[in-house]
């Protein structure tokens, strides 16, 4: 059987080994629930709190400002609520962009329904959130700006660190949906010096689904959606599930110990890809030279992102149309329409996604593969033309 080329990485990854046999261990050993009053809940409550430690030691925050969460969707919803809770009685005014992930949408329409204004203001034709549209849009009773690093489906990276320095300036919270850059980028960028929350995902960096972290700096106010809940010192309900806490931390120090590797192997991985369909006119790369590595959205002339990824997925090369969470709707890119495409352009949408593990020869055969899909399509059509 013809093993699977996997170009999905922006989806979900697979767990390394380190994590996988820190996941086994933890689930062995430390079992028990955090919040027992025995020996074996509290050494597994002392594991989290190293746990906690570690993780805020790897991005050079505070350890008290980090809540364990469910994933990158958990992560937003609880981060935003809590936020704009805590900071009702200034106003009920929002701020993000028209880009944001599906989790944030889904929040920001929850909050809609309970008496907050959202502004949702426009990326430029490059992608980029301008600081002249954000000064604009801030009103007297603007409480929170949540912009994404990193878009999910394009690859393009705001400048969190201009925004939030610009925000700090006012006074206004924010917060940075931080999935697709974590492990990825710098360090520098989880700076608690100009950003008050960001989100992050075990699963987008080799580590177990399920579970992830958010930090919100310890001296804003919070008032999380449900009061008096007992795990993550009243941030979210639910016993801690301490083996993928492990698994996760454990991923994020392997990770984070090889970023400047990691992403210069994304950087040269895409130059090789782009250099393979240079020539080929059909094939439209969406992406710029400041936009992740990690991510490479292409689309080719006249068909459909579903046509195209079922005809690599015959290929045994795995490849996606956007953002997971919206898989199976078939909606335009979101990113694309932002940008100036059409409907039909934005529904030709592909999503090539890398790692580490994305190799030479994964490239070339993708190379290959996509080049005898765009020579296909167009004897079809000039047949058609006839």
């Amino acid at each position: 059987m013809k093993t699977l080329i996997y170009l999905d990485f922006a989806a979900t990854t697979p767990m390394s080994e380190t994590a996988l046999q820190a996941f086994i261990h933890t689930s062995k050993v430390f079992f028990h629930n955090t919040e027992s009053l025995h020996d074996g809940g509290l050494n597994a409550k002392d594991l989290l709190e190293h746990g906690r430690t570690s993780l805020a030691n790897l991005l050079g925050i505070e350890g008290e400002g980090i809540y364990f969460t469910g994933g990158g969707s958990d992560g937003n919803f609880l981060a935003i609520t809590s936020l704009a809770f805590g900071a009702q009685k200034k106003g009920r005014h929002i701020i993000t962009s028209n880009i944001e992930h599906p989790s944030v949408e889904y929040v920001l329409t929850f909050l809609e329904k309970n008496g907050y204004e959202v502004s949702r203001i426009p990326v430029n034709n490059n992608g980029k959130i301008s600081i002249d549209q954000l000064q604009a849009t801030i009103r007297k009773d603007t409480i929170l700006v949540t912009i994404q690093h990193v878009n999910s489906e394009t690859g393009m990276v705001q400048d969190i660190k201009e925004i939030g320095t610009f925000l700090a300036d006012k006074d206004i919270l924010f917060h940075s949906d931080c999935v697709q850059s974590f492990g990825k980028y710098s360090i520098d960028y989880f700076s608690s010096a100009f950003i008050n929350s960001f989100t992050v995902s075990a699963h987008k960096i080799h580590g177990p689904k399920g579970t992830g972290a958010v930090y919100i700096s310890p001296s804003v106010h919070i008032k999380p959606l449900l009061s008096d809940v007992t795990h993550e010192r009243g941030f979210r309900p639910g016993t801690v599930d301490m083996p993928s806490i492990v698994a996760f931390v454990t991923a994020a120090d392997e990770y984070i110990s090889k970023q400047p590797v990691v992403f210069q192997h994304a950087e040269d991985m895409r130059k090789r890809f782009l250099s393979l369909i240079l020539t080929n006119k059909d094939i439209i790369f969406e992406g710029k030279a400041d936009s992740s590595p990690f991510i490479i959205p292409i689309r080719i002339l006249g068909m459909e992102g579903q046509i195209v990824m079922q005809e690599l997925n015959r290929r045994k090369i795995a490849v996606s149309t956007g953002s997971a969470c919206k898989n199976g709707q078939q909606e335009p890119s979101k990113a694309l329409l932002a940008v100036g495409r059409t409907d039909s352009e934005a529904h030709g949408l592909v999503r090539i996604s890398l790692s580490h593990q994305t190799t030479i020869e994964d490239i070339t055969m993708l190379g290959k593969a996509l080049n005898e899909i765009t020579n296909k399509f167009r004897s079809v059509s000039e047949v058609l033309s006839r």
